[in-house]
């Protein structure tokens, strides 16, 4: 059944789930795997287990969490799953989530409810609706970065889902069958989704001036905080439109896409301006073609300015036009930070946002430490790392001795290139991967970070992401080096993103082996290092010189 037929006869995204959740067999039919996104939920095989036959069958589990904060308990409740019907580890998303792997089919029901009684959904985690709504993740406490959160949480409520189904299958449901005739008759109204919700996923995220920690322009809708100096209030926003990294393969058809300017709106219409965006896209975007479904291709196809037009069609008033703001920059808020009030924050790095035991570093049990003894306030970063926030001066020291008895290394202690890189999860778990990112990336960074020294540059601040496949969870395509899954243990490499997030880079080779890789790059740090200007950066460099010119260059002597 096609992915529109099913979730127009869906009965509001509920299907013949109540059924199959209570069946004997490890997995659910494919269409109903197509409805469980929505619910927050990926139905997942073991892939380092061959044979179709021979399939382990899991689940994994995405909290979703406007802005990424979280309570002390919220996320001890994460942590207690993770143990109790997950695989004993957590992963902090590039979204500012929390995904739970490994759960099977008896266990999801539970999972869900434990979550739930922490007031942490999973609705609208997945599928083609609004997806987490990020926000920069620096608790400084200052009045108007508690203002934007409000407004994220007010837009994550007022674009969540409405159907029943959610509460009906994972928080009610104990009866299979009878369940679901209990609940045939009763009406599903989506005001804004309809019955057949979104034709793709939708991706909204706010910066705060001046810092674009978490890459609006690779969002469906970018928008950027503003406020006169001295005020501590925002008087509105200005408006990004049409980003996403998802493409295929030898499809031209497909590409990332950065998002462009639309315009200005004050801070009390923000929700109703990024509403009407949305029933754009829901009334307008191609639900023939889903891999043409993204709003992107239909900001592509019309051009910003009918797009605009029709967003004021449906608003009923125009849009003011975009506002002066600063130039971006990024910072990843790692170390400590003092907040607004006299307390003080850390950022934690988390390699590539798994957070698990192995050996000497036991970041799991050294942040349920911290969290059980201080009680912080919990962030998660768009960079797949965490933020304990509400320190005093006094406590500076124990926290320190904690992280160092676990073994959790200070952002001091970490090469500017291990700080900077971001992985997706790919093998074994995620059916879209074509090749490792996540336990390939480290020894990448250890292989960079030696000839990063031996060539003079270790004190460069420069990105590298990788991710097993094309569709770009950890945004390679904006990366000063992105290293994209082209078949098993083949890459795609990428030259010229930035650190501010506000370039794509350029196809630099197809199909380079993975034994290959490090060859490759240090070819390409050696030509950076003879032929770039004072001070000039890589990706800078990169888009300079061309990155068609980058081995002609090379070949040339000292």
């Amino acid at each position: 059944m096609s992915v529109e037929t099913l979730k127009a006869e869906s009965q509001g995204l509920r299907g013949v789930i109540p059924i199959e959740l209570h069946e004997p067999t490890p997995e659910f039919s494919e269409d109903m795997t197509k409805l469980l996104k929505f619910h927050g939920v990926y139905q997942q095989h073991d892939r380092d287990i061959r044979g179709r036959n021979n399939r382990h069958y899991q689940f994994m589990v995405r909290s979703k969490v406007p802005g990424g904060r979280l309570t002390a308990q919220q996320y001890l409740i994460h942590d207690a799953l993770a143990d109790e019907f997950s695989q004993g580890d957590l992963r902090l998303t590039t979204r500012q989530g929390v995904q739970l792997h490994g759960v099977i089919k008896g266990d999801l029901q539970a999972t869900i409810r434990g979550l739930n009684s922490a007031l942490v959904s999973t609705l609208g985690a997945c599928g083609d609706v609004e997806r987490n709504i990020m926000f920069c993740p620096a608790p400084y406490g200052d009045p108007i970065r508690v203002q934007i959160q409000a407004v994220v949480e007010q837009m994550a409520q007022h674009l969540a889902p409405r159907t029943p189904a959610y509460h009906q299958i994972w928080l009610e449901n104990d009866e299979g069958k009878q369940t679901l005739q209990k609940f045939d008759d009763q009406p599903v109204d989506e005001p804004l989704y309809g019955k057949t919700y979104l034709p793709r996923k939708f991706k909204t995220a706010i910066a705060f001036p001046g810092d674009n920690c978490v890459d609006i322009l690779t969002n469906d809708v970018g928008l950027v905080a503003l406020f006169d100096e001295g005020d501590t209030q925002v008087h509105g926003f200005n408006i990004y439109v049409g980003g996403g990294m998802g493409q295929t393969h030898n499809d031209a058809d497909t590409f990332p896409r950065m998002a462009t300017p639309l315009g200005y709106t004050p801070l009390e219409k923000v929700v109703d301006v990024l509403e009407k965006i949305i029933m754009v896209q829901r009334d307008f975007g191609d639900r023939q073609e889903r891999k043409h479904a993204r709003m992107k291709y239909l900001v592509h196809d019309w051009g910003t300015e009918k797009f605009r037009a029709k967003v004021e069609e449906y608003l009923g008033y125009a849009l003011e036009d975009f506002r002066d703001m600063p130039a971006f920059g990024t910072d990843d808020h790692l170390g400590w930070q003092e907040q607004a009030d006299g307390k003080w924050f850390y950022g934690i790095y988390v390699e590539n946002g798994r957070v698990k035991d192995v050996d000497n570093l036991r970041m799991r049990s050294g942040l349920r430490k911290l969290v059980q003894d201080f009680n912080p306030a919990v962030v998660i970063t768009g960079q797949q790392n965490i933020i304990l926030s509400g320190f005093t001066t006094e406590q500076k020291p124990a926290v320190e001795k904690i992280m160092r008895d676990f073994g959790i290394p200070t952002v001091e202690e970490l090469s500017n290139v291990r700080r900077n890189a971001m992985a997706c999860p790919a093998l074994p778990t995620c059916g879209l991967a074509l090749a490792e990112a996540e336990r390939y990336l480290p020894s990448v960074i250890d292989e960079l970070e030696e000839e990063l020294v031996e060539l003079g540059l270790a004190d460069e601040q420069f990105a590298v992401r990788m991710t097993g496949c094309p569709n770009g969870c950890a945004r390679p395509y904006m990366a000063d080096i992105g290293l994209v899954g082209r078949t098993l243990g083949k890459y795609t490499i990428f030259l010229g993103g930035n650190m501010e997030g506000t370039r794509m880079n350029v196809l630099y080779r197809d199909l380079v082996p993975a034994k290959d890789m490090r060859n490759v790059l240090r070819k390409v740090l050696q030509t950076y290092v003879k032929t770039r200007l004072p001070n000039e950066r890589l990706g800078d460099w990169s888009q300079r010189v061309g990155v068609e010119n980058v081995d002609a260059l090379a070949a040339i002597p000292a």
